[in-house]
């Protein structure tokens, strides 16, 4: 800069206004015209699916789960709406992707009721779509009252003490329901799944953890085989969740939680730290803790036996029947399916839920489930991508961890019915039927664009 001293300093005072201009500048709305124009696109998918099902199965079109399907649109478009006036920034992708996945799971929901000719509200469709329209509703509460999300970080050790609760819930004498796996607590009227939300209150407590933690975790070690290894102390936070992931098998007899919980504090602590032992470190503890948890607990040594035996005869009538019907659903469906509404999805115990990836297997074939996978695939990458983009750790770590969550979940659910990994009870995300995951997963994409919104809001200039 060249001048006078008297030049100089008007120079930067109109330079100063010159970005007080820039950040006062309200930018087109990009953003939300590209999410309505997806959005647009994600109903017309859904509503093409629930007529082709309906002319698949009973070969007419009924008008009013239609228009049922229309009061759900309606609710995406108020909270797309609200999106306009309270977070104009946000990601574009995460709510038609969100949208286009629930309806898809409805579809093939309805379609499973089409066949057990299930009405009102003995329907895991009715009640599939009462509780997308509740979690959607909680969704725009979210947006709307969490205007800045960074005040979740005083709450870091309240929001652990929350999960662990939520996790107990399903063990207290008279709370729990006579299921399969104590993950269930009965309030009389309604039964849900404490983990789903529990899930959200830990990654918010791991985030705020380990933004506190993390010059600890990650500056000091033992160096060995090129790589830095923590010490003993630092080690304890990951022994304490391994037990406490433990814990959750061996008293609930819920192996999938367990998993999730556990690989969504490695996956976290890897993105704060940067350091690959303690992802090594997870692997370890994780194959570990499932060795032993297969030896010593009957029901998870079950799940091994007929993972690692599935076809064999003795097994194929009995405990490993319904995987065995789930891979010859998805065999039958071969590349290109045999069309919505005229598969046999049926066949497969649980379809609605468990195994709704395989029913949409059967049904929409290779192709479809591919493009399912993509679907996920896209979702994790820009809650990924939120992460990164945060200018301060705590967002980082959060948008993250939430985004890996639903990954590692689809990974979990898809890999078990596959017969990669041993089947765990989990629910696949948005698709399978469900009131607990389908509020938990959209209070998610609530917080993601929340979080991209406070991102993207920042003025960034670059003086040249």
């Amino acid at each position: 800069m060249t001048g006078t001293p008297t030049q100089q300093t008007g120079q930067v005072t109109a330079d100063t206004s010159v970005l007080k201009a820039l950040r006062s500048i309200r930018v087109p709305q990009t953003h939300r015209n590209r999410e309505l124009f997806l959005l647009v696109f994600a109903f017309v998918i859904n509503g093409s699916a629930v007529a082709l099902v309906q002319l698949g199965a009973i070969g007419a079109i009924d008008w009013t789960f239609l228009v049922y399907c229309g009061g759900l649109t309606a609710l995406v478009l108020a909270l797309h709406i609200v999106l306009r006036l309270v977070a104009r920034d946000a990601d574009p992708f995460v709510v038609p992707i969100a949208t286009l996945l629930t309806g898809i799971g409805i579809a093939m929901i309805y379609r499973l009721d089409l066949a057990w000719e299930r009405h009102g509200w003995e329907a895991f469709s009715t009640r599939q779509l009462a509780w997308a329209a509740i979690a959607l509703v909680l969704a725009v509460i979210v947006v709307v009252a969490l205007r800045n999300y960074r005040v979740l970080f005083r709450y870091t050790y309240l929001s652990g003490l929350v999960g662990i609760v939520l996790l107990i819930l399903p063990i207290i004498p008279g709370l729990g329901t006579d299921a399969n796996a104590d993950v269930w607590v009965s309030l009389g009227f309604f039964s849900f799944q404490p983990g789903e939300l529990a899930k959200i209150a830990l990654a918010i407590f791991f985030a705020g953890y380990l933004v506190r933690t993390r010059e600890s975790l990650s500056s000091v070690g033992t160096r060995f085989l090129g790589m830095t290894w923590p010490r003993a102390r630092e080690l304890g936070p990951v022994v304490v969740i391994w037990i406490v992931s433990l814990g959750i098998i061996v008293l609930q007899r819920d192996l999938g939680t367990g998993l999730l919980i556990f690989g969504m504090f490695i996956a976290m602590l890897y993105v704060a730290t940067g350091k690959t032992s303690w992802v090594l470190i997870g692997v370890v503890l994780a194959a570990g803790g499932a060795f032993l948890a297969s030896r010593v607990l009957p029901y998870v040594g079950a799940r091994f036996t007929n993972w690692l035996d599935a076809f064999n005869p003795a097994l194929m009538d009995n405990s490993s029947f319904q995987l065995v019907n789930g891979i010859f659903g998805l065999a039958q469906g071969g590349l290109l399916g045999t069309g919505l509404g005229q598969g046999r999805p049926y066949l497969t115990p649980v379809a609605e839920s468990d195994y709704i990836f395989p029913s949409l297997g059967e049904e929409l074939g290779l192709i479809g489930i591919f493009a399912i996978l993509c679907l996920y695939m896209v979702f994790t990458s820009r809650g990924i991508r939120i992460g990164l983009a945060g200018q301060d750790d705590f967002g980082k770590l959060l948008a993250t961890g939430l985004s890996f969550t639903i990954a590692l979940q689809v990974f979990i659910m898809v890999g078990g019915v596959t017969r990669i990994i041993p089947l765990t009870g989990l629910t696949t995300p948005f698709l399978a039927a469900g009131g607990s995951s389908l509020v938990a997963n959209w209070i998610i994409v609530a917080l993601l664009l929340r979080i991209s919104d406070a991102v993207r809001s920042r003025p960034r200039v670059v003086i040249g």
